[in-house]
């Protein structure tokens, strides 16, 4: 009794220190996940949660958004989960998203999965037109974004339409131009066949690449009013502050990069902005609500440290990571040289069958003739055979109605005639005999010599028999697979009777090898840097051959100011505005 008692105790007491948990459903770029979280867990229980979950290293560029009232706010890493203004029904829904933008995305992303999440967030931004990108270059975005996806371009595989239900362009730029969806993948199939040999990963680096130079890109837009009550937009970005004009989001009327930036603060709904020359005015500007505020001091302390860090040296687990990075791509780059390799050779011994089959239905056919030409002299020599016994019959026949003509001649001339119109008679018809006695002896001559022909055609139509037996006795001795070459090409592990490789494959990362990957990459920099050229003549090419397509009435204002920036010979954009204030030798600023 005393022992039940104590059992149902001690699980009262099990039960009550299970703690309580609700439902959290994370919502990445391309899947969900739900977890059940404590109640007392903070935002970085959960956050740190999820990083695992992706395997995700790189955390410092990500976070955990929300919406409140339409307002976009990011989960506090210090802050319980719960205690945020977020709809306690369950499942609590957040999105996993990039908060943080890299200025270089080629030396800053280090693990793939960075870059992979990276690649679909921007992508989707520009395919939303939250992101202003050129008709041109979204054509050759969409063919890296296709190389990513369905790898090496093959014409049996990749046939006309394979992209009919593909999202690749942004609706403004289809609008844009009096062009069928033919006409569009025709173009991006062209660009996507020149990509040929990029893995996944690096047709998704080439993307962000490209689209890092875009203005827009990586820019958070705030609707706020200055002293003066004038309505302005403010952009927050990895290089600084930008302050725009409402209908021109491309081009800041004036920026201030970190570095130049000493203070930042906020009271109630008016924002200030202190330069680190003290010879500038302060900046001042109010937005409608508090809770932006406090987005915008997030987003600028978040971009003000990772812009010091980058300035600094790497700290340990960044080096670790980037070295784990440079050995993993050296072995993914062995091991696409091995394939190579592998395929290459693959191809050659599929040539050399596909030469010894060719060869072999040659020989076939070549024997198969040789036996229709034995037959068909078979057949002549029997037929030659068979016209000369006839021959030879005749001429006897035609000999012994010669000698019959010969004896009745002789036995006319022995009958007595009495009267001498019988023996004129007897005289013609004995003139007449001897007349056809000489033409029976002419044709018993002349079938003679053609039986004497006859057997020549026959005696040559026997020997044309024995040179075609002696031929096809050749053909039929000869070896059925000659060698092509000296040494025999390997071929692949799927076809009889060929080794390709031997039972294993080792790698040996040396000091050398590092040493000469680290040179082939320079080597594919330079490359990459001559290719830059290249492909601005394509991207120029390009935009010729559309622009005749071009409805100007659909225009929208951001193609206007793209296009008035192009004329002016350069792209006006927060990277070449970024020392706009020392240009202008520090003189204070009134917007």
């Amino acid at each position: 009794m005393a022992g039940a008692i104590a059992s149902r105790m001690s699980f009262s007491s099990l039960k009550r220190k299970q703690p309580k948990t609700f439902t959290v459903r994370i919502v990445t770029m391309d899947a969900e996940m739900e977890f059940n979280c404590e109640m007392k867990w903070k935002g970085k229980d959960l956050f740190d949660l999820v990083c695992r979950t992706l395997g995700l290293r790189e955390t410092w560029f990500f976070g955990l958004q929300y919406t409140i009232k339409d307002t976009v706010a990011w989960l506090k890493m210090d802050k319980k989960v719960l205690d945020h203004d977020v709809s306690k029904e369950e499942p609590v829904t957040f999105h996993f998203l990039a908060k943080f933008y890299p200025e270089n995305a080629e030396e800053e992303l280090v693990q793939e999965i960075t870059q992979h999440l990276f690649f679909l967030q921007v992508k989707k931004q520009i395919l939303d037109e939250k992101i202003y990108c050129p008709p041109e270059a979204s054509v050759l975005l969409a063919s890296y974004a296709v190389q990513a996806k369905y790898g090496d371009y093959d014409p049996s595989v990749h046939k006309r339409g394979f992209l009919a239900q593909e999202e690749l362009l942004p609706k403004r730029v289809i609008n844009l131009y009096q062009m069928t969806p033919e006409m569009w993948e025709e173009r991006i199939t062209a660009w996507y066949a020149e990509h040929r040999g990029r893995a996944r990963d690096e047709a998704e680096m080439e993307y962000l690449k490209i689209a890092q130079d875009l203005e827009m890109y990586g820019v958070n837009y705030f609707a706020i009013r200055n002293k003066k009550g004038t309505e302005l937009l403010l952009g927050v970005d990895a290089l600084g502050l930008h302050i725009y004009e409402p209908e021109n989001r491309l081009t800041p009327k004036i920026s201030f990069p970190w570095n130049e930036i000493r203070n930042i603060s906020y009271s109630d709904k008016e924002f200030t902005i202190k330069p680190l020359d003290k010879k500038i005015d302060v900046f001042k500007f109010n937005s409608l609500k508090l809770r932006v505020n406090k987005l915008i001091l997030q987003l600028c302390i978040g971009n003000h440290d990772l812009f010091m860090r980058r300035r600094k040296a790497d700290s340990l687990e960044v080096q670790q990571m980037k070295a784990q990075a440079r050995e993993e791509k050296a072995r993914k780059q062995m091991e696409r040289q091995r394939l190579a390799r592998e395929k290459q050779m693959r191809e050659e011994a599929e040539r050399t069958r596909d030469e010894l089959e060719r060869r072999l239905l040659q020989m076939k056919e070549e024997a198969t003739m040789a036996n229709e030409a034995l037959m068909r002299s078979e057949e002549t020599a029997d037929l030659l055979a068979e016209k000369a016994q006839i021959t030879e019959e005749e001429a006897k026949l035609l000999a012994q109605k010669a000698a019959e003509a010969e004896q009745e001649m002789q036995r006319i001339k022995a009958t007595a005639i009495r009267t001498e119109e019988e023996k004129r008679l007897m005289e013609q018809k004995v003139l007449e005999a001897e007349v056809l006695a000489l033409k029976m002896a002419e044709e018993s001559e002349r079938r003679a010599k053609e039986a004497d022909q006859l057997k020549q055609d026959l005696q040559e139509a026997r020997e044309a028999e024995r040179r075609a037996k002696q031929k096809l006795l050749e053909i039929t001795t000869k070896p059925t697979y000659p060698p092509l070459n000296p040494i025999p090409a390997p071929l692949p592990p799927d076809i009889p009777s060929f080794n390709l490789i031997g039972d294993s494959l080792s790698f040996d990362f040396k000091d050398t090898d590092m040493k000469r990957l680290s040179m082939e990459i320079e080597k594919e920099k330079v490359e990459y840097m001559e290719k830059s050229k290249h492909l601005q003549e394509q991207l120029n090419e390009l935009k010729t051959e559309i622009e005749a397509l071009k409805l100007k009435e659909r225009e929208t204002a951001l193609d206007i100011l793209h296009n008035e920036n192009s004329d002016r010979g350069g792209t006006s954009s927060k990277h070449n505005t970024i020392k706009k204030p020392q240009a202008q030798g520090r003189r204070p600023i009134c917007i």
